[in-house]
């Protein structure tokens, strides 16, 4: 058996015996009453319109503490939109325990699974489903058929499986089968994507099922987080507190639920009122003002047979009072919160109502908070509703709050004494302040000077604003630093910071020892969680950043090899070999003396060999130590030589690269050989074309000369040379012309510079043409000659010939073939011939008499010669 099918033989019973011993019936010691579906008109399941938007009130705030629950689980928070979604979907398919082994899994495929969320398959296999592993909320296993060919995939939800073996029926996550029931239907209308059995009746698609693409599941999930915070009313339930005016409330209530910033709220809330199922507006009030903004989920509002405008009357009526301000809280909040109005009924729990009325109106009048009587299942996501907590702040009090405000009030006495003396020296709540937020700051600042503390500096504050409660959002440092998350709890903002750039820089050299990037997370938290065991425990650190940044990050090699971690090799998770060879070494070592001793002082006591046992490993360790101390300065010197060698070496290639700057810059300078210009680096652009078009004509007719020409007659060859330089010069003029009527005339005249050079490049291109069409006309009339024939019959019956065209040589594809091979002969013999012929030429060129000098270098020579008296004289005279 191969290592790969071992490994997958031991991940597959180890599921198995996983599946067999915990998921089995004994999970339950008791089974609570189910909660069914409710219409908004009091009626049971089977009574009504069966619309899975028409929750009950109990049965509503079941799913969502459900959903919300699942979603804060530690496994799952943090991930991605996409991840979470397919958590939930996976938790609405599983089945109710029945205490079957099979109980609690669903089984799906990744196709099927990425309709649900909108995304491809391939999507859903490499950025969902390993995420969810990696986080152990999620255990898979392939089913396989007969064949061994795959069929689906069985998934257990580990959140649930969890809750159902610790907390049995009251955790949240336990929810009965009519209650998954219940949130299957519900997703299916909200963004299932439909099927259309042979057998069954069609399921139409949700609402959402068209949407898919980048951001589709966080429109999915953030759907159905607002239908699950949505009453009877279709009204969105928003947060309490100020708000940015930009994103709007709607957007902070999103951003609550999908755990993002209300700028990415406010985009998906956008694309949910364009894709119809939000819909946004202001409440109307008596005074004409704007009023606190409102969002509607249709499909709910639609399901109870409510509309926008139905909904603002009920709203409306029975109000004897003017609409109230957005952000107050208390009984000054805005009508239309469910439960405390602190926490806006999203994630905490709801007060008791009429069982006529499934959801209180929105118009219904509040009076003074009481304390909740039902215990809430899932922590409060929101504090008190106090501004700042709409966009995410630590919901302290305002600046002129009570101080006994966050307290309970017991009798008369605290009623009264919940007055504040100091609430007299400023504005009141809702009222402009006097001063502005930075002139308060630095007061408070001066009167906790004043008042005996030590001043802070600027900077302390704000890296305490800045500190954050939870781990980084990024997957691999959650990983990484979840075993030391209290300490990481107890530093500052800047300290943070640091740590969380020293686990990054941990990482990366993870990953340069040859670590695979997916598991450095993991083993970096096995490093802190040993490191935290050697200390005794986070309660005995005492600095967290000190501790944190040099003992439990760091790597500590227990010997030389770079990959050792405290004797265990970071790459293959084993203990280091190296470490082993130098306990090995070091035993031989002892024993090799201990022999020695025997062997010269025999008869010691056992306390006086022990004595100078010690003493000479002493000195073999401090000989040893020296011998390292030799080595290392050897070490440095050679890396000192290496050093001066590249630095020489660099200083050599820059005084090259100045010398060569510095010569072309001289030749830069150099005036053209042929016209003189200056500054043209011995050679302007327009002479240059000049010699490469003498040298092209020259070429073309060599080239016209080899297809035409005879070459034993050199008549006839000059002929053929003449001829192709005077239709070189025509095409020249020719295409001169046409530049000319394309061109400004006067611009040519005023710069007789740039007109030579417009016609030397017109030339060479003219030149550069010609060359192609003469070697085209010369291979043409050379795949003509008899050479050319003779060898293309040959390659024919060559061809036809051949093994595999021996008994039908004349067919159609023995004669193509052949036709083809000679074709290809006949272009061989013709570029052959052309060759012969062009070499042939240059060598009668080169055998012909030297050109005689120029008088330009014939005339220094004459100047220098005497000159005899006739000569003198005659130049005298």
């Amino acid at each position: 058996m191969s290592a790969g099918a071992a490994s997958a033989a031991v991940l597959d019973h180890s599921f198995n015996d996983f599946f067999d011993n915990s998921v089995g019936g004994s999970l339950f010691p008791g089974q609570r009453n189910a909660l069914r579906s409710v219409p908004a008109s009091g009626k049971l399941d089977g009574e009504g319109p069966e619309d899975p938007l028409r929750l009950g009130r109990a049965m509503r705030l079941r799913l969502r503490d459900a959903v919300q629950a699942l979603l804060a689980d530690p496994s799952i928070a943090g991930l991605k939109d996409a991840p979470k979604l397919a958590a939930v979907v996976l938790y609405a398919k599983s089945r109710a325990p029945k205490g079957e082994k099979k109980d609690n899994q669903t089984s799906i495929w990744g196709a099927e699974l990425g309709r649900w969320l909108g995304m491809k398959e391939s999507t859903v296999h490499h950025k969902v489903l390993p995420v969810l592993r990696g986080t152990d909320a999620l255990h898979t296993q392939v089913v396989r058929d007969a064949k061994g060919h795959p069929t689906g995939l069985d998934c257990l939800v580990m959140p649930l499986w969890n809750a159902r073996k610790s907390g049995g029926a009251v955790h949240p996550l336990a929810l009965t089968k009519a209650e998954l029931a219940t949130l299957l239907h519900l997703i299916e209308a909200l963004f299932g994507p439909g099927w259309t059995p042979e057998d069954k009746e069609p399921t139409p698609p949700g609402l959402l099922a068209g949407r898919t693409g980048k951001g589709a599941a966080t429109d999915r999930l953030g759907l159905l987080l607002m239908v699950l915070n949505t009453r009877a009313s279709g009204w969105l339930q928003l947060v309490g507190g100020s708000v940015k005016a930009k994103e709007g409330r709607g957007a902070a209530t999103l951003a609550r639920l999908l755990g993002c910033s209300p700028s990415g709220a406010r985009k998906v809330l956008a694309r949910l009122t364009e894709a119809g199922v939000v819909a946004r507006q202001h409440r109307e009030t008596s005074t004409r003002m704007r009023g606190r903004a409102r969002v509607m989920l249709l499909p709910v509002a639609r399901a109870y047979g409510r509309t926008v405008a139905s909904a603002e009357a009920v709203s409306g009526a029975g109000s004897v009072f003017s609409a109230r301000p957005v952000g107050a809280c208390g009984d000054h909040g805005p009508a239309g919160t469910d439960g405390a109005l602190g926490t806006s009924g999203i994630g905490g729990a709801e007060g008791v109502v009429d069982a006529v009325n499934q959801e209180r109106p929105d118009g219904a009048e509040l009076h003074a908070d009481h304390a909740s009587v039902v215990t809430a299942v899932v922590p409060p996501q929101l504090s008190c509703g106090f501004s700042g907590e709409g966009r995410g702040a630590e919901g302290r009090r305002p600046k002129r709050a009570c101080a006994g405000e966050d307290q309970a009030v017991v009798g008369d006495d605290a009623a009264a004494g919940s007055t504040s003396p100091g609430a007299e020296d400023g504005p009141l709540r809702g009222e402009k302040p006097k001063e502005s937020p930075v002139d308060e700051r630095v007061g408070q600042r001066a009167a906790g000077a004043g008042a005996g503390g030590r001043p802070k500096a600027a900077g302390w504050e704000k890296a305490q604003q800045q500190r954050r409660v939870a781990l980084p959002a990024d997957l691999r440092l959650r990983v990484a630093l979840g075993p030391v998350s209290w300490l990481w709890e107890r530093l500052s903002g800047w300290q943070q910071d640091q740590v969380e750039a020293a686990a990054k820089a941990e990482l990366a050299q993870l990953a340069g020892l040859g670590v695979a990037p997916e598991g450095a997370p993991r083993l970096l938290a096995d490093r802190l969680t040993d490191r935290l065991a050697e200390t005794g425990g986070e309660a005995m650190v005492t600095g967290p950043y000190g501790w944190l940044i040099r003992r439990g990050l760091p790597q500590r090699p227990a010997c030389s090899h770079r990959k050792c971690d405290d004797g265990v090799r970071l790459d293959t998770g084993e203990d280091c070999e190296n470490c082993g060879n130098v306990i090995h070494l070091r035993r031989a070592r002892r024993a090799r003396i201990g022999a020695d001793i025997d062997r010269e002082l025999p008869g010691l006591a056992d306390g006086e060999r022990r004595r100078v046992l010690e003493e000479r490993l002493r000195e073999h360790a401090a000989a040893e130590a020296e011998d390292l101390a030799w080595r290392q300065e050897q070490a440095r010197a050679e890396r000192a030589r290496r050093e001066a060698a590249r630095a020489a070496a660099a200083e050599q290639a820059e005084r090259e690269r100045q010398a060569a700057a510095a010569a072309d810059a001289i030749r830069q300078a150099l005036a053209c050989e042929d016209c003189g210009r200056d500054q043209a680096a011995g050679l302007c652009e327009a002479c240059d074309h000049r010699r490469q078009t003498e040298a092209l004509i020259g070429e073309a007719g060599l080239l016209a000369a080899a297809g035409s020409a005879d070459l034993s007659e050199a008549g006839s060859i000059a002929a053929a040379v003449a001829g192709a330089r005077t239709a070189i010069e025509e095409s020249t003029a020719a295409a001169w012309q046409e530049f000319l009527q394309i061109t400004d005339v006067a611009t040519l005249e005023a710069d007789p510079q740039a007109a030579a050079d417009a016609y030397a490049f017109t030339a060479f291109q003219v030149a550069q043409q010609a060359v192609g069409e003469y070697q085209d006309d010369a291979l043409a009339l050379l795949r003509r000659t008899p050479e050319a024939e003779a060898e293309a019959r040959r390659a024919y019956r060559s061809e036809q010939g051949r093994p595999w065209f021996q008994h039908n040589p004349t067919g159609a594809d023995a004669v193509a073939a052949a036709t083809k091979a000679a074709d290809a002969a006949r272009e061989r013999v013709a570029e052959y011939l052309l060759a012969a012929r062009l070499e042939q030429l240059h060598e009668r060129s080169a055998a012909r008499t030297e050109k005689p000098a120029s008088w330009t270098e014939r005339l220094p020579g004459l100047a220098a010669r005497p000159l005899d008296g006739d000569a003198t004289g005659a130049v005298i005279a």
